[in-house]
This record gives C-alpha cells, structure tokens and sequence, in this order.
C-alpha cells in the first residue's frame, strides 16, 4: 500500500493555506502563523499569539524540569494538545486551512550520547480533529534516527524567505535558545548553508525574572532592568568557556545544558557576587550577545553582511542593543536588523517554519539539511495525523 497524496489540492500545483504552530524552550507562549504556500514560495496571511495559562506553563515547566511523573507527562501531552487545538479554532475563525505543521512543546532534548532522545509534548490528534485537516507532527525524530541533531530544521524556511543571491544573511531566532542560520549565497551557484544554535537566547532571562519576582513577572519586557545594571565581566569571562561554544556544529542545545542545572550554577555565582537584579539581567543579556558572536566567530565560514534578528528576544531593547554592539564589534560594517523590518513579525519566523516543513513533508520533500542537522541523508520531517479518511487516499 503507498499513499499518493492527502491533499487534491498539493498535486493539482494549487496553493495551500497552511497553520504551523509553535511553543519555543522559553515555555512562555504558542505562535500560530498562518501562511500560503505554493510552488517554492511561502507568504504570511496572519500570525497570532496566545499566552500559556499559568497552571498549564507551570506543568510544561515541571516537565521539562523532569519533576513529574509518567501518568501526569501523559496527561499534559493531552491536555497541551487539547490547549494548541482549542486556540487554532478560535485564533482561525472562519479561515479555511488545509494542513498543519505542530511543532509542540518540547519537553526533552538531548541529541548527542550513547542513547539520544527528543520528545515535543502537543498530541496532534485534537487539532485533527477539531479542525479536520491532517496535521504534521513530530518533525525531528527523524533526523534523530538518520544520525542527525533533530536541529536546527527552520533553515529550510530560512533559505526559501530570506536567501539573496550575491548576499550573506544570517537568520538568528532568540527563542530560549538561540539558533543561527548562515546563508551565504556570493560565489556559488547555491547558497552555502550553516545553521546551529549559539546557545541561551531567552531562557535564563526569563527564569531570572521569575525568580526575583516569584512568579509575578515572566520577562524583563523591554529590556527595562538589563539596561539599568552593569555586566559583571568576571562571571562572564567564566560562563564564555563553556565547552558548548567552543563546540564545532553541527551542533543543538536545549534546557538540558542552559535551563535549570545551568541557572542554578550560575544564580548561586551571582548572589555570592551581591549583583542586584539589574546587574543581574545585564548579565544574562551579554551572555547572550556574547555567546551568540563568539559563535559567529569561531564557526562561520565567513562575515555575514546582513544579520536578521527574529523570536521573542528581538523585541527586548536591551539584548538587540547589546548584540548589535558585539557585532559591531567584530565587523563594524554589519547591518543588524529586526525581522518585522521585512515584513514577518518577530514572533511569526517559527511559526511559519512548520507550515513550510509540513507543505514539504505532504509534497514528498526533505526537511532537514544534512549538513547542518549532522544527518547521514535527507529525510522525510514529520508524522501524519488524520481524523479521518481523507479523499486524496489512493491504493
């Protein structure tokens, strides 16, 4: 038995009005971007964001944290399934849509080590259902069991939206981690394509503020208190040698290495420092800036001309500011920018990454780049829900 096509539509050639959704490491919220896809080419129709109740995030958290039991992990793998396909209802109106690419939640991700493992919470069999499209899920494993990190897999949506001939473009989300792709397309037929994450992007902000605030506050928003304290370069200077940067790609990381055992390790370091919590945040954010060019340093090919910040730190001042300046530091003719500048809201980049990569697992295509995720081959991303039989099954 093979199965042709789901979609009338995907083998007529026509456009396809495709969801994809997604809830970064940060734990914070889920982005829904709603974009048209068609013959190589993506466009953002709409892109919205729901914010994770707060019993809901607390679960997500235990988990991640490892502090749950087996009967609760399943019963939050339903209930977060239930949350993703109760907002697309709402979120989508009277929008038609024909597929969607879940990312979920994830909870577990340790690529590398004698028994490598992912897991995205989000039971796509609610979204199925509620919406009665298929829906492409669990993207990474794949690339996991062909020898490959399970990441970074948005560099395909980098190239197809923002790779320009005679041009090298870094595409940096800052989600909880931060993730890079360089595309440098100048003296090649085709783009010449890195992508790996740098390290922490959101993550330890936000679990400071939670900290100091307990509970009230879940983000410096804005950079407020990163712009009112000062770095403390010796606890920098420390955490800069993390073996993690210094790490050829291809390579990813997770709260694994920069959550919990991370932020413990580096919260007692700071209180023994008797920082406040404006030197604390100022710290955090140039880690990130720091790590994030440290990286481009050591393992890019070559300078970036353009670089294109997106995710939810690109709306925070000071860690722009502060990556800017890092930059600027290395190659004082690089032009930094924010990705709302050329028309995708910040928080839309991901999002719309797995309405592309589910576009390409129903077409039959790839979605990893091995080169990047570190896979023996290209392989198919994504497993297919349907809550019922669908009119494009042929025998």
């Amino acid at each position: 038995m093979r199965l042709l096509t789901y979609l009338p539509e995907l083998a007529a050639g026509r456009s396809l009005p495709v969801l994809g959704i997604m809830s970064g490491t940060s734990i914070d919220s889920v982005d829904y971007a709603l974009c048209t896809v068609a013959h190589d080419q993506l466009r953002l129709r709409r892109h919205w964001q729901v914010r994770f109740p707060l019993r809901l995030q607390r679960q997500l958290h235990a988990a991640a944290a490892g502090r749950i039991s087996s009967a609760h992990l399943a019963q939050l793998h339903h209930e977060l399934g239930r949350f993703y396909a109760r907002e697309a209802a709402h979120g989508l109106g009277r929008s038609r849509v024909a597929l969607v690419g879940l990312h979920g939640q994830t909870i577990y991700h340790q690529p590398t080590g004698p028994q490598p493992a992912t897991f995205q919470a989000g039971e796509p069999a609610y979204l199925a259902e509620a919406l009665r499209v298929p829906v492409v899920s669990n993207f990474r494993a794949a690339d996991l069991a062909a020898g490959g990190q399970g990441a970074p897999l948005a560099t395909a949506f980098h190239c197809a939206v923002f790779a320009r001939r005679g041009a090298h473009v870094c595409v940096n989300n800052l989600g909880g981690i931060s993730n890079v792709t360089s595309i440098d397309w100048r003296r090649c037929r085709q783009p010449q394509v890195r992508a790996f994450d740098t390290g922490p992007g959101n993550m330890l902000l936000d679990m400071a503020v939670r900290h100091l605030t307990g509970g009230r506050q879940q983000m410096d928003r804005d950079g407020a208190w990163a712009r009112r304290g000062t770095p403390c370069e010796r606890l920098l200077t420390r955490w800069l040698r993390h073996p993690y940067f210094h790490l050829p790609p291809p390579k990813s990381t997770g709260r694994e290495l920069f959550g919990e055992p991370f932020f413990k390790r580096a919260w007692a370091e700071l209180r023994r420092a008797r920082l406040d919590r404006f030197d604390i945040l100022a710290t955090f954010t140039a880690l990130t800036a720091r790590s994030l060019a440290l990286n481009y340093r050591l393992h890019l090919p070559a300078l970036p001309q353009t670089v294109i910040l997106a995710g939810g730190g690109a709306a925070n001042l000071a860690l722009v500011s502060a990556i800017r300046q890092e930059l600027h530091r290395l190659w004082p003719s690089i032009t930094v920018v924010t990705s709302d500048v050329l028309g995708w809201p910040v928080q839309s980049l991901e999002a719309a990454a797995f309405a592309w990569l589910a576009w390409l697992r129903m077409a039959g295509r790839p979605g990893n780049l091995p080169q990047t995720t570190g896979a023996r081959h290209p392989t198919l991303c994504g497993q297919i829900t349907a809550a019922y039989p669908v009119g494009g099954w042929r025998m």
